[in-house]
């Protein structure tokens, strides 16, 4: 019994003197963390553990976590699509580089268009790299084209507006049996080769106004709106049997050219001529209607635009008799 409280007397110095030989603040923020009489503690749930001081270790573990790294408006936000884990990425290194904005964007663009429609004529694949092909239609407008692409075989209507072509060659329809439309409004075409139009058998529509035309090629006989207005047309350059053969043509527009007589003998097809706006100070008595069979009507001759021209229609009144309205023009 004295063993057993001399030892407890030894402990209990030994911890007053352990106790002692630490600094004052340290033993004093020691004292104020040491547990007291009516102290308690909280629980507090963690899922389906529940937190106190004896597992507080056991249930959160910060080992595993990494440092995080804020990289404010460097990176942009990425949506992760696939799972593959993830890839830290340092802010100070870029995998991309910057992307210089080019002085001049406009200038690049025929360039391309250039290279691509260079090679495999016919093809069809380097044309619609820069034009829009959607099933039989090439659209191509307002991308600065030269020449006439490399159409695809099938192609059936062909749009290339509001480029700088300046000429038309034999070979660049070449094998289109199935054209059916032309529309190369707002070029700069000054030529086309007699023959670039001729074995087009299923063109119907022909759009070529706003260019620098002065003569018309050989057409096909299928064609049922051929449309050159405002161009350099003159009389010398249209063949004076142009449109005999035309059986289909339905409407011609002229206006706006240097045409100095209507153009014939026109088929009975047609429905509209419109040649205002040209120096025509004259035109034959049969231009519209056959002198020698005066019960002839072409009633399908209904819109004839003759004004701004220097002629007087009152002057030809023989060359109207067979049409079921008077041309649009000057009469006094």
């Amino acid at each position: 019994m004295r063993l057993l409280a001399f030892l407890s007397l030894l402990a209990l110095v030994l911890q007053e003197s352990g106790t002692a030989s630490l600094p004052r603040k340290e033993r004093k923020r020691r004292e104020e963390q040491m547990p007291r009489e009516g102290d308690s503690f909280e629980v507090l749930p963690l899922g389906n553990d529940v937190l106190n001081p004896d597992n507080y270790g056991e249930v959160i573990d910060l080992s595993n976590y990494e440092e995080l790294t804020d990289y404010g408006d460097q990176l942009p936000e990425v949506k992760v699509t696939s799972f593959a884990p993830a890839t830290r990425i340092s802010p100070a290194k870029s995998t991309t580089a910057p992307r210089t904005p080019s002085s001049n964007p406009t200038m690049t663009r025929p360039t391309t268009a250039r290279l691509l429609l260079s090679s495999q004529p016919n093809h069809g694949l380097p044309t619609c790299l820069v034009c829009v092909c959607l099933g039989s239609s090439v659209y191509c407008d307002d991308i600065d084209l030269e020449d006439i692409p490399p159409l695809p075989r099938r192609t059936a209507y062909l749009y290339a507006r509001f480029n700088r072509i300046s000429r038309i060659r034999a070979e660049d329809f070449e094998g289109l049996t199935k054209l059916k439309r032309i529309d190369l409004s707002s070029n700069l075409i000054s030529s086309i080769d007699n023959d670039a139009f001729r074995l087009l058998h299923a063109l119907q529509d022909l759009i070529l106004p706003e260019n620098q035309l002065e003569a018309l090629p050989v057409l096909p006989s299928g064609i049922e709106i051929l449309d050159v207005r405002q161009n350099r047309l003159r009389s010398s350059g249209i063949q004076p049997v142009a449109f005999r053969a035309m059986e289909k043509l339905q409407f011609l527009y002229l206006s706006d050219n240097l045409l100095d007589s209507i153009p014939g003998p026109l088929p009975l097809s047609l429905r509209s001529v419109h040649l205002q706006n040209n120096l025509i100070e004259t035109m034959q008595r049969d231009v519209f209607c056959d002198p020698e069979e005066h019960k002839h009507t072409r009633r399908q001759l209904e819109d004839i635009r003759l004004d701004g021209n220097p002629i007087n229609l009152s002057l030809f009144p023989s060359a109207y008799f067979c049409l079921p309205r008077l041309p649009i023009g000057r009469f006094t």
